[in-house]
């Protein structure tokens, strides 16, 4: 798994950097496709409240144009969705957003954007089901929305990171820590979800985070599995 965290540092070259526009008919000749089928395919889920910027997130670090589910904002919605910390905001994620990372030319990491409203929570249990780690993104001003999804990813005993995206100068990391009772074993980052090299790094902190915490089970409980015995052969030096 660390040498997974150190190929997606070297990622930054295989991107066109347009992460809304058509996808680039030389960039499309050069790489090569992929299989219909992925077996090495591993899923990371980005999760957060309302509009705290998973959708952006998504689409700085995914190297193909992003499958968005973006909807425009309307009056109905205003009785369910409480945008009063985010006023500039005016579409919403309605199911979750796609993007992908060739890591070789059959591995690749699939990002899974989770619609951040309570009403699409159930999303979330189908999609943290099957994912290799997460993502919590958060915003200082409105901490609360991060607790549900802290929850869940406990229950599920997948590992994950909190990075703080921010919007305005508020709390340090160590009141946030305390806020959302992280543990210490928990990373807790700042980033800006608009820059890649910001989410790159989220991202190989969480790869380097699964390392030790699958680590850590298989010395405390068993042998691992054939499946993440052959990942993990795979993955270190």
């Amino acid at each position: 798994m660390s040498r997974l965290a150190d190929n997606i540092a070297l990622l930054s070259g295989r991107r066109s950097g347009r992460r809304c526009s058509a996808p680039s008919t030389t960039a499309d000749a050069v790489r090569t496709p992929l299989r219909e089928t992925e077996p090495d395919a591993l899923n990371i889920v980005i999760v957060g409240g309302f509009g705290v910027g998973k959708t952006t997130m998504v689409g700085s670090l995914s190297e193909i144009r992003p499958l968005s589910t973006e909807e425009v904002m309307t009056q109905a919605g205003e009785a369910v969705d409480d945008a009063s910390r985010v006023r500039a905001k005016t579409t919403t994620t309605v199911a979750f957003d796609f993007g992908r990372i060739t890591v070789t030319t059959d591995k690749v990491v699939y990002l899974f954007g989770a619609p951040g409203q309570q009403r699409f929570w159930y999303v979330w249990d189908q999609l943290f089901a099957d994912s290799l780690g997460a993502v919590v993104l958060v915003d200082t001003r409105r901490l609360q929305d991060s607790w549900y999804s802290i929850d869940r990813l406990e229950h599920y005993r997948t590992p994950f990171v909190v990075a703080v995206n921010r919007f305005a100068d508020g709390p340090s990391l160590d009141s946030v820590r305390e806020a959302l009772a992280l543990s210490p074993e928990v990373p807790l980052i700042e980033c800006d979800a608009r820059k890649r090299p910001s989410c790159k790094h989220v991202l190989i902190t969480l790869v380097k985070h699964i390392d030790r915490t699958r680590e850590g089970r298989s010395r405390r409980f068993s042998p691992a599995s054939p499946m993440e015995q052959g990942t993990a052969d795979h993955w270190e030096p």
